[in-house]
């Protein structure tokens, strides 16, 4: 380390030693090298005699930008124990870690802070980079030779994609509200880009922090670039653009896609997997799906709600992800992962109402045990659109035709009041048959349908019940999404199932949407959780756009939502067996506990 005149060593300052801008060579994609962070208790080595497991995250926010300056607000709300000279967005604070006998090792993305390189986020060669990040903290002196991956959003997205290449030391890893699928999860939504929160994203979180930027010191927002900065037309070359890249690349054939896949069954290292019930936007999917598909012989699902950023530092979730680390880092297996003690699938229940953004009286949800996901014995159960814009366990004799305008139109409702308790939870389809037709006789006929499904709650009062949201905004309880020209399924695949169905997105499973043709199409609405009592109303609302819920994820691209396109009457057929929405109903347990 003496070799790098840029490194700092800090032993006396902070209760732990802090070493800043350490060389990591890279070797597996290219040459050249990334920089990091390393925060080791006191006695480690060289420093004294002690070898410690690693924790090691990497993103493109910046090592070196206190938490404090990324969000201000959430940081003023954040669990004080979690709050120490180094805290950083979305990662483990150095503090609480090197406490408990962890080093944490905070890596910049290649391209991004102070690693140079190419800013090209969630690519198969940044991914490859973190493969570097991970064997080199496996072969430091101070370590133990385990690392274990803990980080959310971001930081949990990178661990798929890197635990999937299995590199060596890599020893158990938690993603806390990550995707696990680029496509599927974060751009395209059954094949419509979400554009509004990638736009927010880059502009606000990644290329400020663009390796060679200039002024990040004056702004607060991490140091200066060590070697010099770059001018715009290097930045500009330096960068791929993920706002204009997702709006450019439409299916999963292409090499943009195709670079950023990865085979989640590869992944074979114990795996804690966090859900938010409210990620409904995001994250949710991709830590279901994630959870189901990898490999690992020690894997365990859990769901929590609240909002996104301070559930991961509440005391009991510090305790949840220190005793997993200590299982498969330490082999201190206290709380059971190894020997069964511990479920396979962790609930919390949504019942009742309590509130939006409101962590006290969200921890009061009940929560339940399951031994798989999907729930066993599930009761897939198909609840009819019947003519009354109701939905019924019984298909409805008659026939008849729902229309509302594509992009601006009041959404159509179908309502289902239960008479006693009724549990959903798992995942969920909605088959309908739409077709679409011209506004008016002068007007061009539409050539595509674009479908948005969004479930909602209302009390016995009639008064919609909201979730916490990923922003702290309130939602419903979930959505889903088709694009009608991407309706082909592929039944064949081996992830195919009947509540999910299996889409490949390719170029060549593109099929025309004609006028006054009917389609029948299947709908995947993400999976989810919500206990009804008794006289409380469930919602299936349809419209051609993005509804109350959506927030900064909406789908808005002026290419993508072409009114050229899209504009124009959309109808859903009613009635009979035409349409319905599959419910994952689970039998009443003996007791939530």
């Amino acid at each position: 380390m003496a070799e790098n005149k840029f490194v700092e060593v800090d032993r006396e300052s902070f209760p732990y030693i802090f070493m800043k801008n350490v060389d990591i060579p890279l070797k597996t994609h290219e040459k050249g090298l990334l920089r990091c962070n390393v925060y080791l208790p006191k006695d480690s080595a060289p420093y004294g005699t002690q070898k410690y497991p690693v924790i090691a995250t990497y993103g493109p926010y910046g090592k070196d930008v206190p938490y404090e300056v990324f969000f201000k607000k959430s940081w003023d709300q954040v669990n004080p124990d979690m709050k120490s000279t180094h805290a950083s967005w979305e990662t483990p604070d150095p503090g609480f870690w090197t406490r408990q006998g962890y080093i944490v090792v905070r890596t910049d993305e290649r391209g991004s802070g102070q690693s140079p390189g190419e800013l090209d986020t969630m690519s198969r060669g940044t991914s490859e980079a973190f493969f570097d990040v991970v064997e080199w903290c496996s072969e430091q002196e101070w370590s133990s030779g385990k690392v274990g991956l803990l980080g959310i959003s971001y930081f949990a997205g990178t661990q798929w994609r890197v635990a999937a290449r299995q590199p060596k030391g890599l020893a158990a890893i938690i993603p806390w509200e990550g995707m696990s699928d680029y496509y599927r999860d974060r751009v395209r939504h059954g094949g419509i880009l979400s554009d509004r929160f990638i736009d927010f994203w880059w502009k606000n979180a990644v290329q400020p922090n663009q390796y060679g930027k200039p002024g990040r010191a004056s702004r607060q927002w991490g140091d200066d670039t060590l070697e010099e900065d770059l001018d715009e037309q290097t930045l500009f070359s330096n960068r791929r653009d993920q706002t204009k890249d997702t709006a450019a690349h439409r299916f999963m054939d292409e090499d943009y896609y195709n670079t950023r896949n990865l085979d989640l069954s590869s992944i074979e290292v114990p795996l804690l997997s966090v859900a938010n019930w409210g990620g409904i936007l995001l994250h949710l999917r991709g830590n279901v799906i994630g959870w189901m598909r990898a490999s690992s012989s020690y894997k365990f699902l859990r769901f929590i709600v609240g909002r996104h950023d301070l559930p991961f530092y509440y005391p009991h979730s510090a305790q949840l992800q220190l005793s997993f680390l200590d299982a498969f880092l330490k082999d201190n297996d206290y709380d059971g992962w190894r020997s069964g003690q511990q479920p396979r699938v962790h609930l919390c229940l949504r019942k009742g109402d309590c509130g939006v953004d409101d962590p006290e009286r969200e921890l009061k949800f009940p929560s339940r045990a399951e031994v798989d996901w999907p729930i066993p014995d599930t009761q897939y159960t198909k609840f009819f659109l019947t003519t009354k814009q109701t939905l019924s366990r019984e298909p409805d004799p008659s026939i008849d035709t729902c229309t509302y305008e594509a992009l601006t139109g009041t959404p159509i409702t179908f309502l289902y009041k239960t008479s006693s308790s009724l549990e959903i939870t798992g995942h969920i389809l909605a088959r309908l048959t739409v077709s679409c037709s011209r506004e008016s006789p002068n007007s061009s006929p539409p050539t595509d349908i674009d479908i948005f499904v969004t479930l909602r709650k209302l009390n016995a009062d009639g008064k919609e019940v909201f979730y916490t949201g990923t922003m702290g905004d309130p939602v419903p309880i979930v959505k889903g999404w088709l694009r009608v020209s991407l309706r082909k399924i592929n039944t064949e695949h081996p992830f195919h199932r009947h509540y999910l169905p299996y889409r490949d997105y390719t170029s060549a499973d593109v099929q025309p949407v004609k006028e006054n043709e009917r389609y029948q199409v299947d709908v995947e609405v993400w999976p989810t959780n919500t206990v009804l009592d008794p006289n409380e109303t469930l919602v299936l609302e349809i419209a051609g756009h993005d509804t109350q819920g959506v927030g900064k994820y909406s789908h808005e691209h002026p290419d993508d939502r072409d009114r050229a396109v899209f504009g124009g009457l959309n109808h859903i057929e009613v009635g009979q067996e035409s349409g319905y929405l599959l419910l994952p109903i689970i039998p009443s347990r003996e007791a939530l506990n």
